[in-house]
């Protein structure tokens, strides 16, 4: 199989003209770099959450999935390295849009904010605190970065330049409309989705498609309800332990020959907590 292309954490491979292969690793990233030690079950986790996420919103979009059963993919990825971490899935024509959608202000949200009172191109009310849930969710987009480059956030403007004013009011709708119906359940198992990131994209017929991956704790801020707090910085179901680790031993922006043990292990915990609570499920070898 071609390989189309190689991510921090996907590997994706074209099958035909109509669908790909999307394999996720073990790989972890932080601060823009991929560490020498995986996370055991990660390319797992991210892949079983994203097909659990993708049939739960399929009322509101179609999604790329073709399947996730090995049986139904190419003979070359039927061994058991791919199971449990791997699609098929739909090529499509993927938007220049990263489709973010925030019911909190954390983040760069929260340190644009206290600087001049603007967070993510808007101005929230005065007075709000780190973490405070806000009055409605925001749809704030960005341009997709090229390697080695970061996003930017883009006015809705920006945005309708870009993909033009009717595909730009659909996607921020679906965006809103998917974060509210996963947040919504999310908060019944325990978790709060503080902030989520979406990919659209359009088939041969022209129909917005969901793509990618969708609620993960790689594209989504999640914390844990029964310990959120205003005022501060949350517990994150993600790869915060790493991400400490790394600015407390001096490795921030560079990736050490080996992670402790403790950290792989406490970074992987999460994930499957999180896998766990939200999907119900036990994750698949």
């Amino acid at each position: 199989m071609q390989k189309l292309s190689s991510g921090k954490v996907r590997d994706i491979y074209t099958v035909d003209d109509k669908s790909l292969m999307i394999v996720v690793s073990d790989r972890v990233s932080a601060f823009d770099v991929i560490m020498n030690d995986p996370i055991p079950d990660k390319g797992k986790i991210l892949t079983q959450m994203s097909e659990f996420w993708f049939d739960f919103t399929s009322d509101i979009v179609p999604n790329h999935v073709i399947s996730t059963d090995p049986s139904e993919f190419p003979p070359e990825f039927q061994t058991p390295e791919f199971r449990g971490r791997s699609m098929l899935v739909k090529k499509l024509k993927m938007l220049p849009i990263e489709c973010i959608a925030r019911g909190y202000i954390t983040g760069q949200g929260w340190d644009s904010y206290q600087r001049t009172g603007i967070a993510w191109l808007t101005t929230p009310p005065s007075g709000m605190q780190e973490s405070q849930r806000l009055a409605a969710p925001l749809f704030t987009p960005s341009s997709k970065a090229t390697d080695g480059e970061h996003d930017e956030y883009i006015s809705f403007e920006q945005m309708r330049v870009l993909i033009g004013l009717d595909l730009a009011l659909r996607v921020r709708d679906l965006t809103l409309e998917i974060y509210s119906k996963c947040a919504e359940y999310a908060q019944t198992r325990g978790i709060i989705i503080a902030d989520t990131k979406l990919e659209f994209g359009l088939d041969d017929n022209g129909t917005l498609v969901l793509g990618d991956e969708i609620a993960t704790p790689d594209s989504s801020r999640f914390w844990a309800a029964d310990r959120y707090e205003i005022g501060r910085g949350q517990d994150s179901f993600d790869k915060q332990p790493l991400r400490d680790w790394l600015e407390s031993s001096g490795f921030k922006g560079k990736s050490p020959d080996h992670l402790p043990d403790e950290i792989i292990t406490s970074t992987r915990t999460r994930y499957l907590e999180a896998f766990t609570r939200l999907t119900g499920r036990t994750l698949k070898a």
